[in-house]
């Protein structure tokens, strides 16, 4: 039975090319991910999609050296992709980066990558993301802070705009797997007045 629904697979995508390929085998994988004992883990669907429906944050805090970036565009010139780009779902079929910017990047913008992956990118989506601003931004500094890269400065804001947003230090703490002192740390480089705008003083203090 497993065997003859393998062989009818085979037949059926065989009648098709292009797009509509990918496609059929996109639903495919969502169909056999929807019955998966790992449907929790998104590593367990990852779907092509075309570049277009991929779309960059704009508080990415990753910053690559340019000699990082060559060795980058040469593992996906020699390897191909061996980690999807982590995305939410924004609206139907629109997506924003996670994590894996600078693969969408290099992806969209040199030619030998375009025609290799014939415009398209494979994607895995966090489904128990809510969507909303802090939630993605914590969700980008875990991936970037798990493999040890990031700018300070650019952490920083993200910290200053999530303190904004109404999490508190013990949320942040939680979210971003930092401790106290570095959400500290993070608060002075914003400032002062950023850093104590949520603190109680003591007014015990007098001049004689």
């Amino acid at each position: 039975m497993r065997q003859k629904l393998i062989n009818q697979l085979h037949d059926y995508l065989q009648t098709l090319s292009g797009d509509d390929k990918i496609e059929a085998i996109n639903q495919f994988r969502l169909a056999l991910h929807d019955e998966s004992p790992f449907r929790d883990q998104p590593i367990d669907c990852v779907l092509w999609v075309k570049e277009k429906q991929v779309s960059p944050n704009d508080y990415n805090p990753n910053n690559m050296a340019p000699q990082e970036k060559r060795l980058l565009t040469k593992s996906l010139e020699a390897d191909g992709f061996t980690q999807p780009i982590v995305v939410i779902e924004k609206k139907a079929c629109s997506y924003e980066i996670v994590d894996g910017f600078h693969r969408h990047q290099l992806s969209h913008s040199k030619a030998t990558l375009k025609k290799r992956f014939q415009g398209y990118l494979p994607i895995t989506q966090l489904e128990n993301n809510d969507g909303s601003l802090s939630s993605r931004m914590a969700a980008t500094i875990r991936h970037n802070r798990a493999r040890g890269r990031h700018q300070i400065g650019a952490i920083s804001d993200i910290v200053r705009e999530l303190s904004h947003l109404g999490w508190s230090d013990e949320k942040m703490s939680q979210e971003l797997g930092m401790d106290a002192d570095e959400i500290l740390r993070l608060k002075q480089i914003n400032g002062l007045c950023e850093m104590f705008g949520n603190r109680q003083f003591s007014q015990a203090w007098t001049v004689k």
